[in-house]
């Protein structure tokens, strides 16, 4: 499968360039970018075409990954799935329902594949921890910390991002925590409660349709001893905790680009596709306007 990159920014550097180059089945076909001369330097590193022109590239390609702000995210992979491009897409999907809808719609018309890569349920260790959760019952409630250290700590290069200025951990490191309780705890039936904390910091409380409830402590301002990621689990097997992953987020990418080549070969949609990541835009854009209201 003949793949392009859509994107030239740091996580398109860091991780989806190197994973394309990896990949042992795709086909690393070329680089689009926003700004020309970045696209040329990233694709001259690794020996592929850069294109001016996107509707170039997908003429070129058989599928995208797309490593763009969200918002501009949503509006190439409507533009690729409506050409015929199967879609490697990044979280969050989008940043309004609607646009997140676009897409899902624009998905299922031409039935392409799409897989949105939550990281943690790409890697073997918690993806493994994940299923063997989702298939337990009785589950009571849920805790989920993603702590990020993006605006308090020295040198991140995703600190000057405009959409994380504005939108923050709630729909930054939210799309992460939400991709490892829905599975096991069931979708959401509402967001009961939303309340801020220090800095982008918010916390929230999910009602899940099998009964339990969950909480999310998200941000990207913790003190830099204080990050990281945590899950715990309790119900009627005791407690659980979701297991660190030594797999980098490169090494689960190439995971991802395995799912989206066997999603096109089978017909059979990802877990992580475009319709589960709408579903997580939703549950964000109810949690973002109970803020909005209480703020």
């Amino acid at each position: 499968m003949r793949i392009g990159l859509l994107g030239t920014g740091p996580w398109a550097q860091m991780a989806y360039a190197p994973a394309l180059s990896r990949h042992e089945e795709l086909d690393f076909a070329g680089v689009w970018g926003r700004r020309t001369a970045a696209a040329k330097e990233l694709a001259d590193s690794y020996g592929v075409p850069a294109y001016d022109d996107v509707d170039a590239l997908l003429a070129d390609v058989d599928a995208v990954a797309v490593a763009l702000p969200p918002s501009v995210q949503a509006e190439m992979a409507v533009r690729a799935a409506r050409a015929g491009r199967h879609l490697l897409l990044d979280k969050p999907l989008a940043l309004t329902v609607e646009e997140g809808r676009a897409v899902v719609e624009a998905v299922e018309a031409a039935g392409v594949a799409s897989v949105v890569f939550f990281t943690t349920r790409f890697q073997p260790e918690t993806e493994a921890w994940i299923a063997e959760q989702a298939a337990a019952e009785g589950w009571f409630t849920g805790r989920a910390q993603w702590l990020g250290a993006v605006f308090s700590g020295d040198g991140s290069p995703f600190a000057a991002s405009p959409w994380r200025r504005e939108k923050g951990a709630l729909w930054d490191v939210g799309p992460h925590a939400l991709s490892v309780l829905l599975p096991v705890l069931g979708d959401a039936r509402r967001v009961t409660a939303a309340a801020h904390g220090p800095g982008d910091t918010v916390h929230l409380v999910v009602e899940h349709i099998g009964g339990a409830s969950s909480t999310l402590a998200l941000s990207l301002t913790a003190p830099p001893a204080a990050a990281g990621a945590a899950v715990e689990l309790r119900g009627a097997t005791g407690v659980t905790l979701l297991p660190e992953s030594s797999e980098s987020a490169v090494s689960a990418l190439v995971r991802a680009g395995d799912a989206l080549l066997a999603a096109s070969r089978t017909g059979r949609a990802h877990a992580c596709d475009a319709a589960f990541a709408l579903r997580v835009t939703e549950i964000l854009a109810a949690a973002e306007e109970l803020l909005d209201g209480g703020a």
